[in-house]
């Protein structure tokens, strides 16, 4: 049919004969052109975080999928507040304010587990959504299809596509504090077969209620040409850049002048108030164009060639904010939540960041389906490619050649009051990582009987990477090489009854690295890849009238090897193992025409370190920032045909930081968040009213070891009118 298909195609594209009427040549494609989904709902049905575009009853792991509608419901514009729609996904207190993320209870590293369009994105920058059409994560090991990664799982960042069709939307917002922002995206169908599509933001607010002022911009465009044809190309370009503030967080209190000096507690103050100097600030950009090639073979088969090269650079002057010591309190006396006040001294460290990445990637990946030996195949096969190098830049200090800033001290009543000249440091290179990695893969999705299928994929990975650190002091370089060949596996089982039920018995491994964080030392340059497994029995099940969607999956995953320090060797060693158990389910779609729904739940009852260093988080005790239950619940309602409201909730129960003193977690909250949207004149115009943490909630949103958590954003207001032409 393809073949048929093709010559036609050939045919009348023919030149016209000088007796013969000119007409306009006839393009028969080879795949009809699909509008994305998620526009204009909350389910969607296939995905591409496998590599090829897959149904999502055909992967036997677990896939949520939070779209644009949903994105757009609840008001988030960044990557990190779109996460947390997902249960089971929980945040470290980062240094840097990366989405430093655990999944499952087990760490994605934000340097191999975050993608672009499959695409590493190992950047650090504070991701926003404005390009984006959906946000895919992908539960458990996926070393099979991406290479090197954690045990918990992928998130893939879908970026915003050309379409075949005029349309065009902007959408100005105005909130509390300040809060201001432009997004306009523009499509325009530049030919029969050809469009262009323009995505831009612009965001500005004093404070967005977490102690955090916000100007960025970005820019996006994407050019598409031959769509649906044999060979389809794609060109794209993305931009952003932020000159924000940054709220390094708050530290933790001593219950009581009596308590042991592990009971600590969360300082009571209101978390859109800001602690940090006025002098912190963290400057990024992140740019990168990239070109895609599809060449359709036939019906069943395609390759699809991808190219990125990307540029970051992060500019972070933060600080550590702490309680001052006894001495510098009024009265002399140490700071206890029951002694807590505005008169609270509070001294400032410094955490700065200067550093800049260059990446190139590069990937094929063919998939095809066919019969032979009398049953049906489904084969997925790619080779990849990735350059990567970092360079950390730090400030000398005076006998360095540079010069030494002291930061003044403040009280709590102050807030963030006090000032260096953070230009006068002298800038110098600290650290340089290089490294080339490719890897090759191939999966089957074998057709074994009419309702079963079973999925085998082996995928083999190298890497060689150098890191050079420089002492400034002495201005000597020390090197550290390392080189890893690492093999993962991907094995599944589907029993398919009915176009509407799907269940899969699954187990896959995955691997990361010690220089998984850009940089080397004498305890790890030696040390091997931790390797992690991951079992899950789930379901995905459709509604009789296919409007809802439903999966349900009990899941293992266990980090076979952990890296600890040995003591008496002072050198990286596998001593380490951990696992993590539980339940995980999702509800999405439409329950009635008007009554549109969107849960996710997470139950982690048994998490354990089986083997480690003694100390906090030792043998025997629950891994840090695992909550036993999670959820993000959203529920929308057509009142009218003009009108629309919604409401939802996000809630999870206590949890503790990394490296846990014992006594110390974070309270269980629940936030609710509500929304209007009206249709005014014309569909043409939409006005949109957004109340996110309805109750002004107060609670502990990411955490870190017991120097400092970071508060969830306090109750905020959004206002959006939407024109669309």
């Amino acid at each position: 049919m393809f073949a048929a298909s093709m010559g036609a195609w050939a045919q009348t594209s023919a030149p016209a004969t000088d007796d013969t009427k000119t007409l306009k040549p006839v393009v028969v494609k080879a795949t009809a052109e699909v509008e994305p989904q998620g526009k204009d709902s909350l389910r969607t049905t296939t995905t591409r975080i496998g590599k090829g575009k897959q149904q999502l009853r055909d992967i036997p792991q677990s896939v949520t999928v939070v779209t644009e509608k949903l994105m757009d419901d609840r008001k988030i514009d960044t990557v990190k507040e779109a996460l947390k729609m997902t249960s089971g996904v929980t945040f470290l207190a980062a240094e840097g304010g990366e989405e430093d993320i655990r999944l499952r209870g087990f760490p994605v590293n934000t340097t191999g587990d975050l993608f672009i369009d499959g695409m590493r994105d190992p950047a650090f920058y504070d991701r926003d959504t404005f390009n984006m059409d959906r946000i895919e994560v992908l539960r458990g090991s996926a070393s099979m299809l991406f290479g090197r990664g954690s045990t918990g799982g992928a998130v893939n960042q879908v970026s915003k596509q050309a379409k075949l069709v005029d349309e065009s939307q902007v959408d100005v917002t105005i909130g509390s504090h300040q809060y201001r922002r432009v997004v306009a995206d523009i499509n325009i169908k530049t030919g029969d077969e050809s469009a262009l599509r323009i995505n831009a933001m612009r965001t500005q607010a004093d404070n967005n209620g977490a102690g955090t002022s916000l100007d960025k911009y970005g820019f996006a465009a994407d050019y598409r040409w031959g769509i649906g044809t044999r060979d389809e190309f794609e060109v794209g370009f993305f931009y952003l850049n932020n000159d924000n503030g940054i709220n390094y967080g708050l530290p933790y209190v001593r219950t009581s002048a009596t308590a042991p000096t592990t009971s600590v507690t969360t300082i009571p103050v209101d978390p859109k108030s800001y602690y940090g100097l006025n002098s912190d600030y963290n400057h990024g950009s992140a740019g990168y164009a990239s070109f895609s090639h599809t060449h359709r073979f036939s019906t069943d088969t395609e390759l699809v060639t991808k190219v990125r090269k990307g540029d970051f650079n992060r500019d972070q002057r933060a600080s550590t904010v702490r309680i001052a010591g006894a001495a510098l309190q009024p009265g002399g006396v140490a700071v206890t939540s029951e002694n807590f006040s505005n008169a609270t001294v509070l001294t400032r460290g410094t955490q700065n960041k200067i550093q800049s990445m260059e990446n190139l990637f590069a990937q094929s990946d063919l998939s095809t389906k066919f019969e032979a030996l009398g049953v049906k195949h489904e084969v997925l096969t790619g080779a990849d490619f990735a350059w990567e190098k970092k360079i950390v830049r730090g400030a000398r200090n005076a006998a360095q050649g540079g010069i030494n800033i002291t930061k003044p001290n403040t009280t709590i009543g102050d807030g963030g009051g006090g000032w260096v000249d953070e230009s006068s440091r002298v800038i110098a290179k600290t650290g340089e990582f290089e490294s080339i990695a490719a890897g090759v893969y191939a999966q089957d999705l074998v057709q074994v009987a009419e309702h079963w299928k079973v999925l085998a994929g082996l995928r083999y990975d190298g890497m060689s990477a150098q890191y050079d650190q420089f002492n400034l002091t002495t201005n000597a370089v020390t090197n550290y090489q390392q080189s890893i060949y690492k093999a993962s596996q991907r094995f599944g089982v589907l029993y398919q009854p009915s176009d509407r039920h799907s269940y899969h018995l699954s187990y896959g491994t995955s691997f990361n690295t010690s220089g998984d964080t850009y940089s080397y030392s004498t305890q790890t340059v030696n040390t091997p890849p931790e390797k992690s497994m991951n079992m899950e029995l789930g379901a995905k099940i459709d509604s009789a009238d296919r409007r809802m969607s439903s999966r349900f999956a009990l899941f293992r995953g266990v980090k076979l090897n952990e890296r600890n320090t040995d003591p008496l060797i002072n050198i990286a060693v596998l001593s380490g193992k951990r696992h993590a158990t539980g339940f995980e389910t999702d509800l999405i779609g439409k329950i009635t025409p008007r009554w549109e729904v969107y849960g996710s739940y997470t139950w982690i009852w048994d998490a354990e370190i089986d083997k480690g260093a003694e100390g906090a988080e030792g043998k025997g005790t629950r891994p840090s920032l695992i909550p036993k239950h999670q959820g993000s619940l959203w529920s929308t309602y057509q009142v009218t045909e003009k009108l629309r409201v919604g409401g939802g909730a996000n809630a999870r129960t206590k949890m503790t930081p990394n490296r846990n003193p014992v006594g110390l977690y974070s309270d269980g909250y629940v936030t609710f968040d509500a929304m209007a949207e009206y249709e005014a004149i014309t569909d043409k115009l939409t006005l949109k009213a957004n109340l996110t943490n309805l109750t002004n909630k107060f609670y502990a949103d990411s955490l870190y070891a017991n120097g400092h958590y970071v508060p969830g954003v306090g109750r905020t207001v959004y206002l959006t009118a939407s024109v669309k032409f």
